[in-house]
């Protein structure tokens, strides 16, 4: 990154500020309604350093208005029902002692997918400290976790039935919870697990595959906030799990543009993916550049899905080791891309060249993508992420647009073909053959095609 703050907790320091307002501020609670703590750094060191964990809870009984809840109140709750799933979710740092305002957001999408106790972790206490003391923190709260887990166990429910998603350094709460039960939780989702303090530590420490019987995460800032490694049985890295479309690379933008907006990509990511508008597929991948090179367009069964899946969809058994899944996303809710292999056969070349492809759809942005193209090369591909599918593009264009150092004059293209993936079926790219595009005068070619062909 071109601008660099002095040190890490510095930044998260900022980032927790922005956080609180990163998804809007929850309406002011009804006074019979629990909500979160909600403290200064002044407060807190007049207090001490209690953690102080409380645990609210929702369902479809009372998705506006949470009731606080504990191994005390177990007994006497309504709303609690041992016989359905539950949901824990647990936040990361926050340094100014806000709280969280996604939350409502999470358990209500959560809730309408699925029928279930969805109890959320509130420990902005102890994750009001310097990024250091939380992270010292951090398995004292999921011990006192594990205390209410166990209660839980005696009215009734089951080990399997419970589900933690761990936003950042909750992430990491949840695997040690997991780590307390031997593995035995049924589900953890990790929503870019946080980095700083955790990418070389060991999997005692930190979530891993081996904290419940399927563990996941969305990886969206793995090259800063986030974690860079994959610590689950399904990792997606959107966009490779760095940079996200739509957050700014610029400092004159908003600072939540700037500096939070890829690490909170995977919590608006996953709400959209709940919300169920359209599939956030993942492809298996050694690496994110050869997904990008076509080299990856499919899976041995069914390909993993970001949401309530029993295990992502996967089919595979035993469950594989730690796998890196990739996809696109495009910069706004629902995040949903169309994975489109643009493939260029060329004749070779005398000088090298450049080749800017476009595909249009009426009604939405255009989307590019620039082949440099060798002249030790013929066979050129790459994967681009498209609003629609294959079948409702109208028209593509290819450009010469190489600038001075590009010799190159006309460009003998053998064949130009776009195909979509992963494909339900046989699916037949779309393909045109022996173009000549000329610099300065691009070459334009409509599809005619009827959806209800594929």
């Amino acid at each position: 990154m071109g601008w660099k703050l002095k040190t890490v907790q510095t930044i998260l320091s900022i980032l927790a500020f922005y956080i609180t307002f990163a998804v809007g501020e929850d309406e002011e609670p009804r006074s019979e309604c629990a909500d979160f703590n909600n403290m200064t750094w002044l407060e807190y060191h007049q207090q001490g350093s209690k953690l102080q964990v409380q645990y609210l809870l929702l369902t479809r009984k009372n998705t506006d208005c949470a009731s606080l809840f504990s191994q005390d109140f177990l007994s006497n709750n309504t709303y609690f029902n041992s016989s359905q799933p539950t949901k824990i979710i647990v936040h990361g740092y926050r340094a100014l002692g806000s709280k969280p305002s996604w939350v409502k957001q999470l358990a209500q999408a959560l809730l309408r997918v699925q029928d279930a106790n969805v109890v959320v972790v509130d420990w902005v206490y102890g994750a009001s400290l310097a990024y250091n003391m939380v992270v010292e923190n951090y398995k004292e709260v999921a011990i006192q976790i594990s205390v209410l887990i166990n209660q839980l166990q005696n009215h009734g429910c089951k080990l399997e039935s419970f589900h933690f998603i761990g936003v950042s350094l909750g992430a990491h709460v949840s695997g040690f919870v997991g780590t307390l039960f031997k593995g035995k939780i049924g589900r953890i989702t990790g929503l870019d697990p946080a980095g700083p303090m955790f990418k070389r530590a060991d999997t005692f420490d930190r979530l891993d595959p081996s904290d419940a019987l399927f563990v996941e995460a969305i990886h969206t800032d793995s090259d800063y906030f986030g974690i860079s490694i994959s610590v689950g049985h399904a990792d997606f890295f959107l966009n490779g799990g760095m940079d996200q479309a739509g957050c700014s690379r610029s400092r004159s933008t908003s600072m939540y543009s700037y500096v939070i907006c890829d690490h909170m990509r995977a919590l608006h990511v996953y709400i959209s993916a709940l919300n169920g508008t359209c599939p956030l597929t993942g492809i298996p991948c050694s690496s994110y550049e050869d997904f990008l090179k076509g080299r990856c367009l499919g899976c041995p069964g069914r390909c993993p899905r970001i949401g309530l899946l029993e295990n992502s969809g996967l089919t595979v058994f035993p469950l594989p080791q730690p796998k890196k899944l990739f996809l696109l996303t495009t910069s706004a809710p629902p995040f949903c891309a169309h994975h489109i292999l643009v493939q260029l056969e060329v004749f070779l070349l005398d000088k090298s060249a450049e080749v800017q492809v476009i595909l249009r759809t009426g009604g939405h942005p255009e989307t590019e993508q620039r082949l440099r193209l060798q002249t030790d090369g013929t066979m050129y591909s790459r994967v681009i992420a498209h609003p629609v599918p294959l079948c409702e593009i109208d028209s593509i264009q290819l450009k010469n647009t190489g600038a001075h150092f590009y010799r190159q004059g006309d460009i003998h293209v053998v064949s130009v073909c776009i195909s979509e993936f992963p494909s339900v079926g046989e699916v037949e790219p779309l393909c045109v053959k022996k173009i000549n595009v000329r610099r300065g005068s691009p070459w334009n070619h409509d599809f005619v095609q009827l959806c209800e062909n594929y």
